[in-house]
């Protein structure tokens, strides 16, 4: 099922998103429902917020576009090592449709989190793939792309 997404300045945008405690067919039904909503829309992540649920989910393909789809969907993630090395990238966000911004980010990031059956896992993601989680991460602590724009930091 396609969800509307919500736009900014919608206030959940803006919220601290609660951790996942029940890892239940409910919670992988929204997770796939987001991925539908993600390519029909058509981008390579979204947030749980972005489709009005304040929770610590987001899902991912960074490769459906030139490759075969490999769907991810991140459960309660953590940034747990950044590379010291960063580079300026453009970031768009279905959230801010049709805008784009300019964000410094870490090259690769070790993220830690939980599968949708409450399974640990850690990753380390470079290139796209680590904008990404840090794009899609951010949205779980209320910020978007727009924050780091004219110098706001990253």
């Amino acid at each position: 099922m396609t969800l509307p997404i919500l736009q900014h300045p919608d206030p959940i945008l803006r919220e601290t998103c609660a951790p996942v405690t029940v890892f239940d067919e409910a919670l992988q039904n929204l997770a796939e429902d987001m991925l539908h909503t993600m390519y029909d829309a058509p981008g390579r992540g979204l947030a749980a917020p972005q489709v009005g649920h304040a929770i610590r989910l987001f899902v991912m393909d960074t490769t459906w576009k030139e490759e075969d789809p490999t769907p991810q969907a991140f459960v309660n993630p953590q940034i747990i090592m950044a590379s010291p090395e960063t580079e300026v990238g453009e970031e768009g966000c279905l959230s801010l449709y049709g805008q784009t911004c300019q964000v410094r980010r870490p090259v690769e990031v070790t993220l830690r989190y939980q599968d949708l059956w409450g399974e640990t896992h850690m990753d380390v993601f470079d290139g796209f793939a680590a904008r990404c989680v840090q794009h899609e991460r951010d949205h779980l602590d209320g910020i978007l792309c727009i924050d780091y724009m004219d110098g706001a930091a990253a």
